[in-house]
């Protein structure tokens, strides 16, 4: 298992993390095929990402040659089972439905060899919990990349129970050759990025609330007082308000009743208010 001598990666789910996965392995000479169920969302999302190639020749970040060899390499497909039957590395970045990634990561396993790496893009779920639904759990890891995923640099590799030594490594040595900054975190409610991320958020999201000051001034003073490149707010309108109560629902339950979700965050989500995905979140898109 050599992250060097992957040459065709599936992805799983091309909603805006899945897009953004596909985007990247393309850009480094591997040969994606991004897979939905959905023929619409398929449509959508390799739309996105020519206009993200653009963009990026645009402002002098990518090369003509970069964007074509990326769309060259850039396959969608309906199911996985007989469009990739060859691929070294599998990437799901479907909903955060534990229930969901189960039963995908057990038809992986049943279908690919051991010698082909598994990777989650879950944000938040038990990466162990994933890794006991497939066979040959050990190559199972969690690879959490960042929105937007061909402009962040971070990512989270993330250690099941089960984890072996070659798959971390191969996820390790995979996020560095897209690009990233990979960092190793063992399997716990929230990681790293998340569980700090989340208090930040949220204890923003009930300034807000209480009226200390507006949405604009609380993400003010984060990224002119801490540097902060986005401030709490804005950053949970891209992530998705429905996603934030979604992990922060868990982690209430798993670490603790600082993670419980502010009542602002629950009647937004209950009004449709999801952030830039839906037009309005914290703010107007």
């Amino acid at each position: 298992m050599n992250a060097a001598d992957i040459k065709k990666a599936v992805v799983i789910g091309a909603g805006t993390m899945g897009r953004g996965i596909a985007q990247t392995l393309a850009m480094v000479d591997v040969q994606t095929t991004l897979v939905d169920l959905d023929p619409a969302m398929l449509e959508t999302a390799m739309a996105q990402i020519n206009a993200n190639l653009e963009k990026g020749v645009a402002r002098g970040k990518v090369t003509d040659a970069v964007r074509a060899e990326a769309l060259k390499n850039l396959n969608t497909a309906t199911e996985w089972k007989e469009s990739c039957p060859d691929a070294n590395v599998v990437i799901e970045a479907v909903p955060e439905i534990l229930d969901l990634k189960r039963k995908i990561f057990k038809e992986l396993g049943e279908h690919y060899g051991p010698e082909v790496l598994l990777a989650t893009n879950t944000s938040s779920l038990p990466i162990s919990k994933i890794a006991d639904a497939a066979k040959h759990s050990e190559r199972v890891t969690g690879m959490h990349f960042f929105n937007p995923v061909h402009i962040m640099k971070l990512v989270e590799v993330v250690r099941a129970k089960q984890s072996s030594p070659e798959a971390i490594q191969a996820s390790i040595d995979l996020a560095t050759r897209m690009g990233k900054e990979p960092i190793s975190v063992k399997d716990s409610p929230g990681f790293a990025s998340s569980r700090l991320g989340l208090v930040i958020g949220l204890e923003a999201i009930r300034m807000l609330e209480s009226g200390v000051a507006s949405a604009e001034d609380i993400d003010k003073a984060m990224t002119l007082g801490y540097g902060f490149p986005m401030g709490p707010l804005k950053l949970t309108d891209l992530v998705g308000l429905d996603v934030r109560l979604s992990i922060a629902e868990y982690l209430s339950k798993e670490v603790g009743k600082h993670f419980q979700p502010p009542e602002l965050l629950r009647q937004k989500v209950a009004a449709g208010e999801l952030g830039k995905k839906s037009g309005r979140g914290f703010y107007e898109w």
